[in-house]
């Protein structure tokens, strides 16, 4: 925060380090290339760029490195947890693309690898998106590089969310087996809010591409050039300044224990939950998030968003597989660790916020309740000061 608050803010720095539109770049240069030479250290890749203001900007950056108008995609349907940039009608990447979806299995929530398969090999999609917004399991990325070399796919991998255990190899690696991976910077990976873009290995790009000297184009140069001066202008380089500064922080042994924690809090909040008799969607977690369908405790997403809300306990209401309310209205919620995990919570903690949680949603409509319970969660959570070292 205090990397963002510095005076990089007003210096203009169009294009990268080395190679700039502008004069002045000497120390933006540094931190710049300080951000793009740890974040290749953390997930041993070749290739990165840490230019996007977000990961939808870093998405249709992918996008139009690798795509033409009117191109076939497949990716996780929004409604079963994927995310508006993977090709939903309302989003750049559902008007410009011809969007297809898989989605998960209804008898217990997890990816259904045979439909993403059958769409595939159906369709001929160019590229296929992996990722989601509300999934709390692994993905099988192997399996997925396989469909798509059937299907003469590329693979994009978007892991906004899992993206700081996936750093500590606590869970499966999209880099391996998908050419192309995009994440914010600011979930998991706790950092700054931003985007970034990733490859394993640099290639050749598969679309005859070349340079003025006659030579094929590197998928390195499309992404560079699809980011700027595609998508983006001058880049934020006091947020890229904080985004090196948190990279340095996930090198440390420090962030390993964090990680491990946020998964070991979110398998017990998923068993207290559980004991409940909340439904969580595909009956628990691998990452840091849980996805709950109330529709057997007889109150939508957005009532229980805002009777939280009232309490002082943030969550947001979500859609869940097969839902049968609106976008606006929603079955679910979806919950998250890492926040509280920073705040030092461990998994002796779940219980108690299970149980604010659960009282709220039992007393959604009395105000009273509703205002006895913010007072406790107050309370308990000034036990857990967001920043300890001011005392």
């Amino acid at each position: 925060m205090q990397a963002m608050g510095n005076v990089m803010t007003n210096k203009y720095a169009e294009g990268y380090p080395g190679r700039r539109y502008y004069g002045g770049c000497e120390i933006v240069d540094q931190s710049e290339q300080l951000a793009i030479d740890r974040l290749k250290k953390i997930f041993d890749c070749a290739y990165a760029n840490v230019q996007p203001h977000s990961g939808a900007q870093a998405n249709a950056a992918v996008c139009l490195a690798v795509l033409q108008p009117g191109d076939k995609i497949l990716g996780l349907d929004l409604s079963m947890g994927g995310h508006l940039t993977h090709g939903s009608a309302v989003n750049f990447s559902g008007k410009l693309y011809k969007p297809y979806f898989y989605g998960v299995k209804k008898e217990d929530g997890r990816l259904d690898y045979e439909s993403m398969e059958s769409v595939a090999m159906r369709e001929k999609p160019k590229l296929i998106i992996c990722g989601a917004s509300a999934y709390s399991r692994d993905w099988d990325y192997e399996r997925i590089r396989q469909i798509a070399d059937k299907a003469g796919a590329l693979v994009m991998c978007d892991m906004a969310h899992p993206a700081g255990l996936i750093a500590k190899q606590l869970l499966n690696s999209p880099f391996e087996h998908c050419q192309i991976v995009t994440s914010t910077t600011h979930k998991t990976l706790r950092g700054p809010r931003g985007g970034i873009i990733m490859m394993k290995k640099d290639f050749d790009n598969p679309f005859g591409l070349k340079d003025n000297k006659g030579n094929i184009r590197p998928m390195s140069n499309l992404m560079d050039m699809a980011v700027f001066p595609g998508i983006q202008g001058g880049p934020l380089e006091h947020v890229i300044a904080a985004k090196a500064i948190a990279f340095g922080e996930i090198l440390t042994d420090e962030f390993t224990a964090y990680a491990k924690q946020i998964i070991v809090n979110a398998q017990a909040m998923s068993a207290c939950f559980t004991k409940k008799g909340y439904d969580i969607v595909s009956g628990g977690t691998d990452n840091h998030l849980l996805l709950i369908d109330l529709r057997n405790k007889n109150i939508s997403g957005k009532k229980a968003e805002i009777a939280l809300g009232k309490a002082e306990i943030t969550v947001n209401k979500n859609m869940v597989p097969f839902d049968d309310k609106s976008a606006f209205v929603t079955s679910g919620i979806r919950v998250g660790v890492p926040a509280v995990t920073t705040r030092g919570m461990r998994e002796e903690h779940m219980e108690t916020i299970v149980n604010l949680l659960d009282e709220a949603l039992r007393h959604s409509e009395d105000e009273p309740a509703l205002a006895d319970i913010r007072t406790n969660v107050n309370s308990y959570m000034m036990k857990f000061p967001l920043y300890p070292e001011l005392g």
